[in-house]
């Protein structure tokens, strides 16, 4: 049978994850859809996209041809799309945020409508804990053979001007390029039929709850941490931290004594991902790529949108507060919060998102209590 991937937003996350993974899982058509016009008129003259990867050591590239792309905002190209998409069987939405979700409903419902009992397996890769449940309340269709499914997706990328850089850029006349790492195991949840779906790389779990916490309150909550730390010290990229061995070192113990500590001892026996072995693994490498030279990740980057990421249940102060409710001191995690507090008033916050949380009051006293 046939296959067909249509990849919703054209970012290294869906370049570096899903058009690589179809591509290696003998997908037939893989289409991209954005609405970047010179992307779109670059792409469409070469059927091409290149992709970076960072090694330990070396950077390769990856071209992967018979790439095509749509525009919705063409209306020519939006009944090209609904056409393709009512019998493509999976889907990857990797937009800026869920909040996009109404651009690209409208053609989905339509293209689902036209095939209503056609099976489908429909990811979102928006970095969100609910974006699965938001895309299907916004399609608004009760289908029976379609899927939605979120993701926890662990991959470090970035997208690098052409002129900046000696690397490729993402396709032949266009001026920017990405760069993924090779970390490529991504968790989601799961769905009947999922096994056979065929995209590589991609491991679904009944529970997927327990994972996307790790990445909040372990992988980001500790990137988080390290960035504060690096732009103290006047740090511009995340690899410069490593001229700092004292904070890359408080970053590991903050995600192996604290974080991980917490997150094992709270979902003990769910898998081996959640032991002291598994998670130590995996963690000790997760701090080498933080720092990877190969990457260039700009600290700026990962320490911006104070005000989100210090939200009640985002990663640092979250991954604080479950070391707590675990029984898990947590002083590293601590001295991350207390370096954002610097640039981020603890009364806004208060006002924000930790409005009528219980507890809030009480861990904002402990927080003034230096």
């Amino acid at each position: 049978m046939s296959k067909t991937f249509i990849g919703i937003g054209a970012g290294p996350i869906q370049t570096g994850i899903f058009v690589a993974g179809a591509a290696q899982g003998g997908f037939d058509r893989i289409v991209l859809v954005d609405v970047d016009v010179a992307l779109v008129a670059a792409l469409k003259a070469s059927g091409s996209i290149t992709v970076n990867t960072a090694g330990k050591e070396t950077i390769t590239s990856k071209t992967y041809t018979g790439i095509e792309i749509l525009n919705p905002a063409n209306p020519d190209e939006y009944k090209q799309l609904v056409e393709i998409a009512k019998d493509a069987l999976v889907f990857n939405t990797a937009l800026p945020a869920t909040r996009f979700y109404p651009s690209c409903a409208t053609w989905m419902k339509e293209a689902f409508a036209a095939n209503p009992n056609g099976r489908r397996y429909v990811y979102t890769s928006e970095n969100s804990t609910t974006a699965a449940a938001e895309l299907k309340a916004a399609i608004n269709m009760d289908l029976p053979n379609t899927y939605y499914l979120d993701t926890v997706i662990g991959k470090m990328s970035k997208i690098f001007l052409g002129e900046e850089s000696t690397l490729p850029t993402l396709t032949p006349g266009y001026v920017k390029g990405h760069l993924v790492e090779e970390f490529c195991t991504i968790y989601t949840s799961s769905a009947p039929g999922i096994e056979d779906v065929g995209i590589v790389n991609l491991f679904p779990k009944a529970d997927l709850v327990p994972f996307e916490e790790a990445k909040l309150y372990g992988h980001n909550a500790t990137h988080f941490l390290l960035a504060l730390m690096a732009a103290e010290r006047g740090c511009t990229y995340m690899s410069d931290a490593a001229k700092f061995p004292e904070i890359v070192e408080m970053t590991r113990q903050a995600l192996i004594q604290e974080s991980g500590v917490a997150l094992c001892k709270k979902y003990a026996g769910v898998d081996e991902y959640f032991t002291e072995e598994g998670w130590n693994t995996w963690a000790e490498e997760l701090v080498r790529r933080m720092v990877s030279p190969l990457l260039s990740d700009a600290v700026a980057r990962v320490a911006r949108d104070l005000g989100r990421k210090l939200g009640w249940a985002d990663r640092i102060v979250g991954a604080y507060r479950l070391c707590k409710a675990q029984g898990i001191e947590a002083p590293r995690l601590r001295h991350g919060i207390d370096i954002a507090l610097r640039f981020s008033a603890l009364e806004a916050l208060m006002e924000g998102d930790w409005k009528d949380k219980d507890g809030a009051q009480e861990l904002a006293d402990e927080l003034k209590r230096v």
